[in-house]
């Protein structure tokens, strides 16, 4: 027999007054409240309750038990009470992943602030561009770029959008000449990244149409801003998000190539294992970047 269901069933009958009343406050049959009263008594080897026709009392032994009882049931109401609390409060140690590149130039100015508002809070924070396992490494919440989020055991919450750029530096097109078509692209230099889902092969849309170009990178690399940098150097064509380009666009250091082509638009999400007991911690980094990233400016300039 639970021994909590023990003490529930003896300390309603005993507040009831009778196993009538505290088997209808239970929704239990009076038959069973009247079972484990007496299972109860056997296996402590004594008598709890004396009973009449006409009403119940408690023996002394029934006095100290209920007594104990009242003590021990405060107490866990006291610890349910506390786990409802911590869960909503922002306290403990947040681990979160993010790219290398966005984590750098768009999380790291949001930091500071966040903490600030909570100081009893602190922040496990890994920059990489690799897609981490949340429950099995241990994360609260990673931000992840991508066109969607596909694995249906994690919540995701989509903070912003992103579309892929194809650019390349002046002094590259001056010397090969700009593309015109998608099948001139295909015998260019390319510079790579590793992490592309669809990987060397680059997906393009335009009105209707959707086209694949086969790519072989002269440089793969595993992260954006070292695409970036190397295209400025004049390697080769590159598709990156454009949060990463964008100001390079805007200065001439970069500049797009075939725009009416362009990839599927990558989502920017807060992804976490749970919806349900979500701790406070996790909601209220949510809720902040989601209201910093509407207040940002590169999220404005995402759209063409």
């Amino acid at each position: 027999m639970d021994r909590f269901r023990e003490m529930e069933t003896f300390m309603a009958v005993v507040d009831a007054g009778s196993f009538v009343a505290a088997a209808e406050k239970l929704r239990i049959s009076k038959s069973v409240a009247s079972r484990i009263i007496q299972d109860l008594e056997v296996r402590l080897g004594g008598r709890l309750l004396h009973r009449t026709t006409r009403k119940l009392s408690l023996t002394d032994i029934g006095q100290a038990y209920y007594q104990r009882c009242k003590h021990i049931l405060e107490e866990l109401e006291v610890a349910e009470g506390a786990v409802g609390k911590d869960r909503e409060a922002v306290i403990g140690i947040l681990k979160v992943s993010a790219p290398l590149t966005f984590g750098t130039m768009y999380l790291a100015q949001h930091w500071g602030e966040f903490l600030n508002r909570h100081p009893l809070l602190e922040l496990d924070l890994t920059l990489i561009d690799r897609r981490v396992d949340l429950v099995g490494e241990g994360y609260d919440l990673a931000i992840r770029i991508a066109p969607q989020q596909e694995d249906s055991s994690l919540v995701a919450r989509k903070l912003a959008s992103s579309r892929m750029v194809m650019c390349a530096a002046p002094e590259y097109l001056e010397k090969y000449g700009t593309p015109q078509t998608l099948e001139e692209i295909a015998r260019h230099e390319f510079i790579g990244y590793s992490y592309i889902p669809t990987g060397d092969v680059w997906k393009f849309k335009s009105g209707g149409s959707t086209e694949g170009l086969k790519v072989s990178p002269r440089l793969r690399v595993n992260n954006g801003d070292t695409c970036r940098s190397v295209a400025i150097q004049g390697l080769g064509i590159i598709v990156q998000p454009n949060f990463i380009i964008s100001a390079d666009l805007t200065a001439g250091r970069l500049v797009e190539i075939l725009p009416e082509w362009h990839t599927e638009e990558r989502g920017i999400y807060a992804v976490y294992p749970t919806r349900q007991h979500l701790s406070g911690k996790v909601r209220a980094l949510v809720d902040y970047l989601a209201a910093k990233f509407k207040q940002e400016i590169w999220n404005s300039q995402i759209e063409r």
